[in-house]
């Protein structure tokens, strides 16, 4: 029996100010259900829990130069009032509100918009209606 694997395993960003960017991500990914599934010295591992993948590693970068920047990534949310509490979390612990938390009839989607500390586009988004 063939199964089908998840399009994303993980996606790595590396962060210009590790302390910084682990706030943020905490906060904002834990309003999701997404908690940290490793920690070491310099590196923060995310995943819903009892499923590892898809996963988000955060990274000390060695150089400010190398940090990530100017990355898109959005995350499921399973509700409208989880991408609030995404959005007001994400903004508590040193986001930056691109968009509030809104309906966007263009994707069918309640979705709202942080940009991280290292000016990432984190989004939380909730489909509504047909794809």
């Amino acid at each position: 029996m063939e199964t089908t694997a998840s399009f994303v395993h993980h996606l790595g960003v590396f962060a210009s100010d590790f302390e910084a960017g682990e706030r943020f991500y905490t906060a904002a990914l834990d309003a999701l259900g997404i908690g940290v599934g490793y920690r070491a010295d310099g590196v923060a591992e995310y995943w819903s829990p009892g499923q590892d993948t898809p996963s988000l590693s955060l990274e000390q970068a060695e150089t400010e130069d190398a940090a990530t920047t100017g990355a898109h990534i959005a995350f499921t949310a399973v509700s409208r009032d989880a991408v609030d509490a995404f959005h007001a979390a994400a903004v508590a612990a040193g986001g930056t509100s691109r968009h509030a938390p809104r309906w966007w009839s263009e994707y069918r989607a309640y979705c709202a918009f942080v940009s991280d500390p290292d000016g990432n586009n984190v989004e939380a988004v909730h489909k509504e209606g047909s794809s």
